[in-house]
């Protein structure tokens, strides 16, 4: 059975391309070399169009068998990524190839890399499957939401041996370079391209979890905490002029209102069009000496300002401009704070694109002030809302990709069923939280077993709307515009 499989993944690597026909019985002597086995018998059948899933299952069960592994999804996950790294390309083949294919095309580079990424497990295409998504036309375009199942929770196993593994500072964090072929452990889970941007060393790889489409992750070289400053604008720019056809974004550097890693510098773009992108300029404004940079007011629910220019430096030089002026800057009557007893609470998100050809740099303005009625964040999902969103808004969505949590898949489907049959939902801890909620979309609706569906993920993404109206600094209103203004003129 051992051989079988040990052929049938094998032969997954040559059709995919990550094993040279040459490097086959190499390649099934590492695969030997890992179950301790010394014995293999070339089975009689031919196999083609390999599941690959299937085939890692049979693997990885074989494994738990020999007693290799825990029967765990952690250990499981952990030691299928050995299996994997059997069939990679060694990173200089991967590095050659790309840059080989880039000096022809950028966007033949990332193909390039982005297949490879999937071939080889790291991003682990049956699960992403499972995520449900759907769009909802808003006020503001059409917005994008995912329930997100194709990352796995910890098993009890793989926290009670966390609990015993003792601390380590090797590699540091999930975006270190060390990563690269570190075999992992229980408590910290491809390939990398060397890139240089402001001057410095990056890596560039993908998400694992692709919350769209070709999501990758571009991290410092060295393990740096998270700052927007003005090389933050240089390091958008020298990455969009590398890689045209990509956004590049970072989410903010202060708790609440950054929702990410802040102990290790990093961004992430991808090959993709965000509702933000799409929202028109609702209020076009000017900055004095800038008269050349196009900016306006964005039409979206957080607060936006959009710049375009023909040349970077230009966006940079403002962009810093309208940081520094952003971080030292109170409106009371707003609400705005830039800091209560030493703590800053004026921060950015950027997000960085071509515009055909203009470069075009959005700036979200955030605040992370909390008060004892908004304990989570004045400009966070309130409470009201906690039942669809209570996490952080981050750069994803920001830009109107919502990515809520996977509990909803089993809560979702049981308020359609309550919704169908009429029981009350505050008996059930599925629908408790969801009670009032669904209350006012049984007054709003005639509801059918054909389109409750639809009503309830059309409802789920106006709560997500509402939630991202919270999460901006400026309100849609009257005396919103008139603040926000009021910080425009300021700079």
């Amino acid at each position: 059975m051992l051989s079988k499989s040990i052929t049938k993944l094998v032969q997954y690597g040559m059709e995919t391309g990550l094993v040279p026909e040459c490097e086959k019985n190499y390649t099934i002597n590492l695969l030997l070399d890992v179950f301790h086995e010394d014995e293999y018998v070339e089975p009689e059948e031919s196999f083609s169009d390999v599941d690959l899933e299937e085939t890692l299952n049979e693997l990885l069960d074989e494994a738990v068998k020999r007693g290799l592994i825990e029967d765990s999804v952690v250990y499981r996950d952990l030691f299928d990524t050995r299996l994997m790294n059997c069939l990679m390309p060694r990173p200089a083949q991967v590095q050659k190839e790309f840059w080989d294919r880039y000096q022809d095309d950028p966007q033949k580079a990332t193909d390039y890399f982005y297949k490879l990424s999937q071939d080889s497990n790291y991003i682990r295409r049956y699960r992403v499957k499972k995520d449900q998504k759907w769009t909802v036309d808003s006020k503001y375009g059409k917005i994008d939401i995912t329930i997100n199942l194709s990352k796995p929770e910890k098993d009890p196993k793989a926290i009670a041996a966390a609990k015993l593994v003792k601390s380590s500072s090797y590699p540091k964090c999930l975006l270190c370079l060390e990563n690269e072929g570190y075999a992992g452990r229980v408590n910290h889970p491809a390939r990398i391209i060397p890139i240089t941007i402001n001057d410095s060393p990056w890596g560039f790889q993908y998400s694992p979890y692709v919350y769209y489409n070709e999501h990758c992750i571009v991290f410092n070289s060295k393990h740096t905490p998270m700052k927007i400053e003005r090389n933050t604008f240089i390091k958008l720019f020298d990455f969009v002029k590398l890689f045209p056809h990509y956004f590049l974004g970072s989410n903010a550097d202060l708790p609440i209102v950054g929702g990410s890693i802040l102990s290790h510098d990093h961004f992430q773009g991808g090959h993709y069009t965000f509702a933000m992108e799409r929202a028109p300029i609702e209020t076009e404004i000017s900055f004095e000496g800038y008269e050349d940079v196009k900016a306006g007011i964005v039409k979206w629910p957080m607060s936006v300002i959009r710049l375009n220019a023909k040349e970077p430096e230009r966006l940079i030089d403002l962009a810093d401009k309208i940081l520094g002026s952003w971080r030292g800057y109170t409106d009371e009557a707003a609400m705005i704070l830039a800091e209560t007893d030493g703590e800053p609470h004026n921060t950015i998100t950027p997000i960085a694109r071509r515009r055909g050809e203009d470069f075009e740099l959005d700036l979200v303005l955030r605040n992370n002030l909390t008060t004892p009625d908004h304990p989570l964040g004045i400009y966070h999902p309130h409470e009201e809302f906690h039942h669809i969103k209570k996490e952080n808004i981050g750069l994803i969505e920001v830009m109107g990709l919502a990515i809520l949590p996977g509990r909803l898949k089993k809560e979702l489907e049981a308020v359609e069923e309550k919704l169908l049959s009429g029981e009350n939902m505050t008996e059930d801890p599925l629908t408790k939280s969801h009670a009032k909620w669904a209350a006012d979309i049984a007054a709003n609706y005639e509801i059918t077993a054909e389109n409750v569906k639809e009503i309830v993920q059309k409802e789920t993404g106006i709560v997500f709307s509402k939630v991202l109206e919270q999460a901006g600094v400026y309100k849609r209103t009257p005396e919103g515009k008139e603040a926000f203004l009021r910080f425009i003129n300021q700079v």
